[in-house]
């Protein structure tokens, strides 16, 4: 891990993503008609919208941290590889978030994958780039893939923080900053630790 990855702490974890978001969430997002910043902000939005608990909202806002913690970067349209942001940002996340939290953020692609696997029809929403990222990432997950991923006992909150996800990509869409939503990412991280 990296220095700055090392002293992180329950007191400063949420300041520290949020300085995340602060420097580096106006990157490009894969080509997509939004930036990164925007993209997870987005997700959070929608699911604080639509009255999501405080899991599924946290896990749509961190949900493509690793991108920004993985020392390999973010990924491109000209990738032949696989960068898996999702275990670099869920390693991150670990040792400060429930896993129905860090599970959100290990598990999106797997989500994806299972989605394409057993719903034909959520292949034909997926942009360019998840189409591309798919073929990266193994293509629809086989029956026996399926049927392990199927046990993850947070499953439901994985499978929606993966259509917000998908959601997450609406140019001039309005969100709330960061900081709207941090002393909810401070809950999650106090009900953790307080274990």
């Amino acid at each position: 891990m990296k220095p700055e990855i090392d002293r992180l702490t329950p007191d400063n974890i949420v300041d520290f993503i949020g300085s995340i978001f602060d420097r580096r969430g106006g990157e490009e997002y894969l080509g997509e008609p939004v930036n990164m910043g925007q993209h997870m902000l987005q997700g959070a939005t929608i699911a604080e919208q639509n009255c999501q608990s405080e899991e599924i909202i946290v896990g749509a806002l961190l949900h493509d941290i690793g991108h920004f913690t993985s020392e390999f970067g973010t990924f491109t349209m000209n990738d032949t590889e696989d960068r898996h942001h999702e275990d670099a940002g869920a390693e991150v996340l670990e040792r400060f978030f429930p896993s129905v939290v860090t599970d959100c953020v290990r598990y999106h692609v797997a989500a994806k994958r299972y989605l394409c696997a057993t719903r034909p029809e959520y292949f034909q929403r997926l942009s360019e780039a998840s189409v591309h990222s798919l073929n990266l990432q193994g293509g629809p997950m086989t029956p026996a893939e399926v049927a392990e991923f199927e046990k993850n006992p947070n499953l439901d909150h994985i499978i929606a923080v993966r259509y917000l996800d998908d959601a997450g990509k609406r140019p001039n869409m309005e969100t709330p900053d960061y900081w709207h939503f941090a002393p909810m990412v401070q809950r999650m991280v106090d009900q953790y630790t307080a274990q």
